[in-house]
């Protein structure tokens, strides 16, 4: 109250009758006042001292370590229309179990013998292809005749050309030989018919040695035409070695044509043979496609088809799956800002939803509730849609199991234990909206030194 009045009250009136004028003058009371003050700013100071750890917060859910042990969906492989459901949602299933038959709706496909049909196709063109390889083979052989008749008949023909050969040098020499017999008796004529033109001689003796030579005269022109005739036996040898050559090689050449046709032929089935073979295979695994079956051990969640004659386009979803045998995980997201401290191993403390806990983020010893993670991966690019950076947290084996009825998808928070610091600095920090301390895990310190030590 301001003293401005010149009215002195406790002048002139006396206070000390009124009790609340008698508890506010008592020294006593001040004095305990201080004491009690001086020892809450004892106690604050020290509590500003004590130390505090620093922490990442984080929001998440609960999966799955392994990708092939998070939920699923089934998919056909091909269109079709569903005939007949084999389980129900919530059943289990094992590997390789039937979960809904399907049944064609491609008209390539309709056909209820086509793998039969496949069958006989198939079978033909075996044949044909066995065929064809029994062709070509007889014709090899064939071949492999006429190239055998062909040297003989050369052979043969050649002979006949040696013969003729022969033939016309006797004939030569006969010719020579009549030539000089009938020389011989062109003098002995020309001598008897100067002795009969003297009388020495008659001329019975002049018409023997004119008949003579007229003898050797017609044997000469008959030893030219042997001689003719031999030659022209050398010519028709030539041109029989010709022919033969010609016509064999006419008939080699059908036959290799007719062979390579044969082996075409062969290939082309053989082609088809493959061709058909796959169809089956083909045909084959898409009856077994009919047939959706559980590729892993698990609990049906959902059916995404539903009811029976319900068509569906190749690739359509048909239900969804959840693995039996997991290992638990929890994915979380953190600010870029604090990316630089998340390091794998670290350790992290993670509230489940639907589980009670109290929590004290500096102390993480005093907390109920909480249970222990290790940070096993951190994703290296953010995510667009939340912008934050995705952290994959596992079990921490060294403290207590997870709740046993956890399931994924359930939400988590997450808090990753950094640094301990005085709580005056971390309430500085706070106010200043500074990030907490970067530093580096002693594992990983120790890593590093190693590594630099094997380098040099």
């Amino acid at each position: 109250m301001l003293n401005i009045s010149k009215y002195k009250l406790n002048k002139e009136e006396d206070l000390s009758r009124y009790d609340s004028m008698k508890f506010v003058n008592f020294k006593n009371r001040y004095i305990t006042f201080n004491k009690i003050m001086t020892t809450i700013g004892i106690v604050f100071l020290i509590f500003m001292f004590l130390p505090w750890t620093q922490n990442v917060r984080g929001t998440g859910y609960v999966t799955t370590l392994n990708p092939s042990e998070r939920p699923q969906s089934i998919q056909s492989a091909i269109p079709g229309r569903i005939e007949k459901w084999y389980v129900g949602e919530g059943d289990e299933v094992e590997k390789g179990d039937t979960i809904v038959f399907i049944s064609e709706i491609k008209s390539e496909y309709l056909n209820p013998q086509l793998l039969d049909r496949t069958k006989a196709q198939i079978t033909s063109k075996i044949f044909s292809q066995s065929s064809y390889t029994e062709k070509a083979e007889q014709l090899t052989r064939q071949i492999v005749a006429l190239k055998q008749e062909r040297e003989l008949k050369l052979e043969q023909t050649k002979n006949k050309l040696q013969q003729a050969k022969l033939q016309v040098k006797s004939d030569s020499i006969d010719l020579e030989a009549a030539k000089t017999q009938i020389s011989i008796a062109q003098r002995q004529y020309d001598r008897i018919n100067q002795l009969e033109a003297e009388g020495l001689k008659s001329r019975t003796d002049l018409e023997n040695k004119k008949l003579k030579l007229q003898e050797s005269q017609a044997k000469l022109i008959s030893q030219q035409n042997k001689l003719l005739s031999s030659r022209n036996k050398v010519l028709n040898a030539q041109i029989e070695i010709s022919t033969i050559q010609t016509n064999y090689e006419n008939k080699i050449s059908k036959a290799e044509s007719d062979r390579q046709s044969a082996l075409s032929g062969q290939y082309d089935a053989q082609a088809e043979v493959n061709k058909l073979e796959n169809e089956l295979s083909n045909y084959t695994l898409r009856t077994d496609l009919r047939y959706i079956k559980a590729p892993q051990d698990g609990f049906i969640n959902r059916a995404i088809q539903k009811g029976i004659g319900e068509t569906f386009k190749e690739g359509a979803e048909i239900v969804s799956i959840m693995p039996t045998e997991i290992d638990l995980a929890v994915e979380t997201y953190v600010r870029p800002i604090d990316l630089p401290l998340m390091h794998p191993g670290e350790e992290v403390r993670i509230i489940f939803d639907g589980w009670p806990a109290i929590f004290f983020s500096g102390w993480p010893n005093l907390s109920y509730g909480t249970y222990g993670g290790k940070i096993v991966a951190v994703e290296r690019s953010i995510d667009p849609a939340k912008g934050k950076y995705r952290v994959l947290i596992k079990p921490d084996e060294n403290q207590t199991n997870w709740p046993d009825v956890i399931r994924a998808g359930s939400g988590a928070k997450t808090l990753a234990l950094l640094k301990d610091v005085p709580i005056w600095y971390e309430i500085w920090r706070q106010i200043n909206g500074f990030p907490p301390d970067y530093y580096l895990p002693t594992k990983q310190n120790t890593n590093s030194d190693k590594n630099q030590n094997t380098k040099k």
